[in-house]
């Protein structure tokens, strides 16, 4: 017997609103400069936001205007950046990775998406919903042997008995929990704080899934926690069109140093080296074409299988 079970965020959940925050001034440096480094913490709730980390770039965007932009005007926004580290950018100045860190992709041939199916059902759940109601709110699935046993959908300004009809149509369950600990009025930031980088679960494959642990959101592409885990999704995907049913790629770097320490894949079982890829950060950046990337659109509805450039 096989149990699996995987969740989703709406945009407008705390951690997901600091995901884009941060990603929404990433894109603003890198506007006005490609080559800024970026590495900033979100934090926010009860009409405040914090905004913490390190930039070095030659823009200078209006941060409290970008973040009221998103979150209104009754927010106070504390913003706290200093330079990126002398020790940390002279290795990144030659070319090399901005950290150490693991970073695993993954693909699989049992959903278009190349995504897990318990992930592609909550996220396409949870993203129908949201159309109906787009506010802060979670879905989740279980399947058993890959038949969908429970799914539970609490959502924001809803009725249960308007909710029910609207997931019923969206999935079939043998077992519907809506709003399970009842209906709910006060979500988002008026009802708990958010942090960027805490949903990587979410972010990734969902929890069947080994991650590396390294959040995205708020870091530039020498940030291979970010660059190196598109990177390791493109190559699982190449692997996956070629004709493989499942692939897991595991890449892992040392800071100031532009290869990997580490480029194994895990194709249907088989553990083979990772070949006829440049997996510098400049090359992957040149590899994704992360130059010309949105990043707040990566962040809003899970990383992976929304036909970005790692996905194709």
């Amino acid at each position: 017997m096989s149990i699996k079970t995987a969740e989703f965020v709406s945009p407008k959940h705390p951690d997901k609103i600091c995901d884009f925050i941060a990603d929404s001034i990433l894109d603003a440096y890198l506007k006005e400069d490609k080559d800024s480094r970026v590495a900033i913490e979100v934090m926010g709730g009860h009409n405040l936001i914090t905004i913490n980390g390190e930039v070095t770039s030659k823009s200078i965007p209006d941060i409290e205007k970008i973040v009221k932009g998103i979150v209104g005007e009754n927010y106070k926004v504390i913003s706290n950046l200093a330079l990126q580290s002398p020790e940390i950018a002279q290795g990144v100045d030659t070319g090399g990775a901005g950290d150490q860190g693991i970073m695993k992709g993954y693909a699989t041939s049992e959903t278009e998406s190349l995504l897990p199916k318990e992930y592609e059902l909550a996220r396409n759940l949870c993203m129908k919903v949201f159309e109906k109601y787009p506010y802060d709110g979670k879905t989740q699935v279980t399947l058993e042997d890959g038949v969908v046993t429970t799914v539970v959908v609490s959502f924001q300004n809803t009725k249960n008995s308007e909710l029910l009809p609207i997931v019923k149509s969206i999935i079939e369950a043998k077992e519907y929990l809506i709003n399970p600990a009842g209906e709910w009025m006060q979500g988002g930031f008026d009802a708990d704080t958010g942090l960027s980088g805490r949903k990587l679960i979410v972010d990734n494959y969902g929890p069947e899934i080994p991650i590396g642990g390294g959040s995205f959101s708020g870091k530039d592409y020498t940030k291979v926690d970010r660059s190196g885990a598109y990177m390791a999704r493109k190559i699982a995907v190449d692997f996956v069109k070629k004709g493989a049913t499942e692939a897991f790629v595991k890449l892992a770097y040392a800071i100031g140093k532009s290869e990997p320490v580490m480029a194994i894949a895990v194709v249907d079982g088989k553990e083979i080296p990772v070949t006829g890829y440049d997996l510098s950060p400049k090359g992957i950046r040149e590899t994704l074409n992360l130059k010309h990337v949105t990043f707040a659109d990566t962040c809003t509805w899970g990383h992976f299988g929304h036909g970005f450039s790692w996905d194709l």
